[in-house]
């Protein structure tokens, strides 16, 4: 970098790739890699100026002040050097990170560190193209230190929730747990519905359902009215008794007045009483924000909260996208020009309202970026015009039609409702009631069909439209069908609606909220059933306690009420004062008195009479002995399976896991070829069947187990089929195609065919102990072979040092790999995604955090120096003279923020740096 040049810093290589292309050659653009200041992860790095103090653990003075003692992250050490470097012959500094107050902190930490003596400049885009560029190098102001204090404060105050509540977990639930200011009230939302679920009484009504025709067009009408007296229905029962509500008018029909009510008007013509018509219209969409993109991209793409914003990040940071963290539903003038010049070109001037539509937005702090998530630009390009594919390709498109939809008039539809009436064999009058919805004109439907929720809310239907109908028309009767209804419990949460829960409660940040999702399913509190969002027993057992201990703490609007503390923050209060009144004013104090609470208490989950379920240090259990009389009666404890529900334990599924409890004790038989006993047991994953004993040794070999399939009750599991289980993976025969063996046999996922390394699943009908061969090929046609674990997702080209670059697939996740060094993706990039550039950026900074440059040399280089030994040797000790230079180096760092790094050797326990997005919610 020649003098006079301008140094830019962004977080991600991505980011600056793409500053690049609009930025002349006296521009220097590099990327900081996310955060490169932060408190200590563990104790290892804590700076010894700090130790010894009654605060240490926290790395927060909370004596002076609540000073965060910030560190360097080993492997952030190398990329600080390098930016001190590039630094040297810049005359500007150019801080260009995100918008938002953790972008802010991010640009803070870097002038702290980085100590320029050179002008320093505060660039704000909300979209990367180079009118927004350029337009931000032209009006740069200041570091904002409220945003800076507010996002301070924030980090910190949860790392004084988690540190200080997360040992109370330890001593009364279970060890290894942790808890979180925002993690536990995400959490306590899904307890809170579990617990619903767990009062829950179900109920049963029945109906009818005539299906009838006009004009050769069938439709259906429901039941609604017997003799001027309306039918209960699901609303008309009380959750929690499964009765009628008290004082109610209604008539509950049975089974057997449902059936013969059916048979008495089949074959009958039924008579349109009444016909009513209502013209209405469904208003468009608003832009989107992050809350309403992450609740969209669930429902319709299916994606999660936390690869919604992965892949928004990516669209953001290659300029096809407005920043992805925002509370706002503003969009820029010429934005709206360019979107109402696509809408009048793409479907015509009736589509295009007068004027343009400016929303405006209602929630309250709104503290992210000032526009909502749309296009870049104004030319509001397609994805097929920016050849983008797979994930990007998805969420882009629906970003692009929410865009357009939110600039377009509003679709108008007609609904029809009858009465259709009928007379019963006991001259009763039975009333039927259809009804549907036509559209009338699309308006911006054209663009963005509705799902089935905003459907449902513009009091549409989702069913055909019903044929022209006039009152006095008498229809055929097809069927009459006695139809039997369950009330249902409430339905849980799924990422999209605990979205929209949280965001409603006022429960975090958008921003946020998918790290709390991933983290509150990492850490085992929350598990998905398909889309639903399920609370295990730990969870309710440390909701218990923290609602036990902590009191209004972790009530819902007093987590609100933080939120709104910290929007005063970023506005100019005080965050000192903040933290020293909930700190010392609220939670030490509760969380030493809740030292004191009963452990046992607290972790019953579920109780009646006899029994109960309860948490403890390996899993929910139930125990139907819970008080004994005496000493020598022994334990009757029984584990439950881990992916059973709260609100799914009932006496009947408890009898079924004592009996295989008992059943497990005593052998079926004892297998012919090696004498070894055959027993049905059952674990945290289900029932299973075992040849031999468990050894109670460490290094006692494993007996052999093999899964017992759904299809099979282990309940009555007989010793033949339980032999033919163990002789599994059986040999079906050979494909015609390869001559390769084709087997049968039970994996992780259940029955399973194989033939080399192509897998199908069988199927309900199919037995794994009877399957053929014919049968087998037949599942395994089109089917793909599976990718070997050692294949790489992508080849990313040649390391400077020699060997592939590749990103690879491994259980948690997607990673690089060079010779014998792995480090993972950073958040929000995928193998389609990565570059060999950023991959050389990321496998440099595992390097120094590992501390081992030498020993990932090419292989040629490695026997060249295992011949060497001693010279080698010698090389290693001039490196350790430099090491009082970092001490002075550290010496002149400001006294305002104490900060230290680490020494290499506790740095090669570490794991990388956490990302800017785990920051956003840390201990949250």
């Amino acid at each position: 970098m020649s003098a006079g040049q301008k140094l830019v810093i962004v977080e991600s290589p991505t980011k600056a790739k793409t500053i690049r292309k609009f930025l002349g050659s006296e521009y220097r653009v590099e990327a900081s890699m996310g955060h490169v200041r932060d408190l200590p992860a563990k104790a290892a790095e804590i700076p010894e100026s700090a130790k010894g103090h009654s605060w240490s653990r926290l790395a927060v003075d909370v004596e002076n002040g609540f000073e965060p003692i910030y560190v360097i992250p080993p492997g952030k050490k190398k990329i600080v050097a390098e930016l001190r470097k590039a630094m040297k012959d810049a005359d500007e500094l150019y801080i260009a990170t995100d918008e938002d107050r953790e972008g802010e902190a991010i640009g803070w930490h870097l002038v702290q560190l980085l100590k320029p003596k050179i002008p320093v400049y505060r660039m704000v885009f909300h979209e990367i193209t180079e009118k927004a560029i350029m337009a931000a190098l032209g009006t740069p102001r200041d570091l904002d230190t409220n945003l800076v204090n507010a996002q301070e404060t924030r980090r910190v105050l949860d790392r004084l929730v988690g540190y200080t509540v997360s040992p109370l977990l330890w001593r009364k639930v279970a060890p290894k747990l942790s808890a979180g200011r925002v993690q536990s009230a995400a959490v306590r939302v899904l307890v809170m519905r579990e617990r619903e679920r767990m009062a829950f009484k179900s109920a049963v009504y029945w109906d009818l359902k005539a299906t009838l025709e006009k004009s050769a067009t069938e439709f259906t009408a429901e039941l609604k009215q017997l003799d001027g007296k309306r039918l209960a229905s699901g609303k008309d029962f009380d959750e929690n008794t499964g009765k009628l509500k008290e004082g109610l008018d209604v008539l509950l029909v049975d089974e057997a007045r449902a059936t013969a009510l059916a048979e008495g008007l089949k074959g009958k013509a039924l008579h349109v009483a009444d016909l009513k018509k209502r013209d209405f219209t469904s208003k468009q969409p608003t832009p989107f924000t992050t809350s309403t993109l992450q609740q969209e991209a669930n429902n319709r793409l299916g994606l999660s909260a936390k690869r919604t914003m992965q892949t928004a990040q990516r669209l953001y940071e290659n300029g096809h996208i407005t920043y992805m963290r925002t509370d706002s539903v503003h969009l820029a003038e010429d934005a709206l020009e360019g979107i109402r010049k696509m809408v009048e070109e793409r479907y015509g001037k009736e589509y295009l309202p007068a004027e343009a539509r400016r929303y405006k937005t209602k929630s309250k702090g709104a503290q992210e970026a000032h526009e909502a998530i749309r296009p870049a630009g104004t030319a509001m390009p397609t994805a097929t015009e920016l050849k983008l594919s797979g994930e990007q390709a998805k969420l882009y498109e629906l970003i692009w039609k929410r865009t357009v939809a939110s600039q377009m008039v509003e679709a108008k539809k007609q609904s029809t409702s009858a009465i259709i009436t009928a007379k019963t064999t006991t001259g009763e009058i039975a009333e039927f009631r259809a009804s549907g919805t036509v559209v009338v004109f699309p308006g911006f439907l054209a663009a963005y069909e509705e799902t089935f929720e905003d459907d449902a809310k513009t009091g549409g239907d989702r069913k055909q439209p019903l044929p022209a109908l006039e009152v006095g028309d008498d229809l055929p009767c097809k069927e009459m069908d006695a139809l039997k209804h369950e009330t249902k419990p409430p339905a849980r949460y799924t990422e999209a609606k605990l979205v929209k829960e949280l965001e409603a409660q006022g429960i975090g940040r958008p921003s946020t909220y998918a790290t709390i999702i991933d983290t509150i399913q990492y850490r085992g509190y929350v598990m998905a059933k398909g889309k639903q969002l399920v609370p295990t027993f730990i969870a309710m057992g440390v909701t218990q306690l923290l609602e036990e201990a902590l009191g209004d703490v972790v009530d819902l609007k007093f987590t609100a009420g933080m939120e709104a503390s910290l929007d005063e923050i970023a506005e100019g209060a005080d965050g000192k004062k903040f933290l020293k009144e909930f700190y010392e004013g609220k939670l030490l104090s509760r969380v030493e008195k809740a030292m004191d609470i009963d452990a046992r208490a607290i972790c019953t989950i579920i109780k009646w009479d006899g029994g109960e379920v309860r948490v403890g240090r390996y899993g929910a259990f139930v125990d139907m002995n819970p008080e004994p009389k005496n000493d020598n009666e022994e334990p009757k404890r029984v584990s439950l399976p881990a992916d059973v529900a709260p609100s799914e334990v009932d006496m009947p599924l408890i009898d079924r896991l004592v009996f295989l409890a008992e059943r497990s004790k005593t052998p079926l038989g004892h297998e012919k070829e090696s004498g070894l006993p055959v027993f049905v047991k059952s674990g945290p994953f289900g029932p299973y069947v075992q040849l031999g004993e468990a050894g109670t040794e460490k290094d006692d070999p494993k007996p052999k187990r093999v899964s017992i399939p759904d299809s099979f009750d282990p309940g009555t599991l007989e010793f033949d089929k339980a032999c033919k289980l163990l002789e599994l993976p059986r040999k079906l025969g050979r494909h015609p195609e390869t001559e390769k063996l084709v087997k049968a046999g039970i994996g992780r996922y259940g029955p399973y065919v194989v033939h080399e390394r192509v897998y199908a699943s069988l199927k309900p009908t199919d037995d794994i102990l009877t399957i053929e061969l014919e049968r087998a090929l037949e599942l395994l046609k089109d089917k793909k072979p599976r990718r070997r674990a050692s294949e790489p997702l992508k080849e990313l080209g040649e390391h400077p040092d020699g060997g592939a670059v590749s990103v690879m697939e491994g259980p948690f996740g997607q990673y690089i790999k060079w010779e014998k060094i792995n480090t993972s993706l950073p958040d929000g990039v995928t193998a389609e995604d990565a570059t060999l550039e950023e991959a050389l950026i990321w496998i440099e900074a595992r390097l120094e955090y590992l501390g081992a440059k030498k020993a990932a040399k090419k292989k040629p280089a490695k026997k060249k120096a295992a011949a060497k030994k001693k010279p080698a040797a010698k090389k290693k000790a001039p490196a350790k003279k430099k090491a009082p230079a970092k001490k002075k180096a550290a010496a002149k760092k400001p006294a305002a923020k104490k900060e230290a790094t680490t020494k290499k050797t506790a740095a090669a326990k570490k794991k990388p740096a956490a990302k800017k997005a785990a920051k956003e919610s840390s201990e949250a």
